[in-house]
């Protein structure tokens, strides 16, 4: 299987989907990143355009990602861009990757960048139906960004609301942190959510909301047959 992880910004792939993606890895399946913002200029903290490649490339190595596809979309901005812009991009790495499973943002998280991502995608993995010529997708699923999707508080909209979890062991977990250690600026102390202790503690609760040793969770909102 080929699962694509769309994502705006750099680190948000390990925090939403780190341990399943190096689960999947390990289990021979093919694991691809779409980063739509690869500079993220506005970042506090940000090291060297150097630097922050490769912190992307050394973070992705542990996890096992075979492809990265990196945009160059202004940070912050995704809502000055045109929506089209953004949904071909995603396309043509759904295209590339010849993806099966696509993993992003949740509409109601409160980043924007996080929202128009998670807009672009879900026009984007319409492709087969525009397509004849383009494998049906089998699965769309949100994740959760810790610091971000739990800061979804516009209740007008749909919070997320996880109904699938992917059990990925202690190890998995222990990958994901060691994954984030290579970004540059992105982890805090705890109790912040982008800690170890906390990112350790929510796939611990997620697990145990499942009956599982440690698990991430998903709200998948479209699924064919497998």
């Amino acid at each position: 299987m080929s699962y694509l992880v769309v994502i705006a910004h750099p680190d948000d792939e390990v925090l939403g989907a780190g341990a399943t993606m190096y689960k999947l890895a390990q289990e021979g399946h093919s694991v691809n990143v779409c980063i739509l913002s690869g500079d993220v200029n506005a970042r506090n903290f940000r090291p060297t355009t150097e630097e922050l490649n490769e912190d992307v490339a050394n973070s992705l190595n542990i996890i096992g990602v075979d492809r990265v596809i990196t945009g160059d979309f202004p940070n912050i901005e995704f809502n000055m861009v045109p929506h089209l812009k953004l949904v071909q991009f995603i396309e043509k790495a759904i295209l590339e990757t010849n993806a099966d499973v696509v993993f992003t943002h949740h509409p109601a998280d409160l980043n924007n960048d996080h929202l128009h991502t998670s807009l672009a995608c879900q026009a984007a993995v319409r492709l087969f139906q525009r397509r004849s010529d383009v494998k049906p997708l089998k699965e769309l699923l949100f994740m959760e960004v810790p610091s971000s999707t739990e800061w979804g508080l516009n209740k007008t909209m749909n919070q997320f609301s996880p109904n699938t979890f992917i059990e990925v062991g202690e190890k998995s977990v222990d990958k994901k942190i060691e994954a984030l250690a290579q970004y540059r600026g992105v982890m805090r102390d705890y109790p912040h959510p982008r800690s170890n202790e906390a990112i350790k503690g929510l796939a611990a609760y997620r697990g145990g909301q499942a009956g599982m040793v440690y698990a991430e969770a998903f709200e998948s909102v479209f699924r064919r047959g497998f």
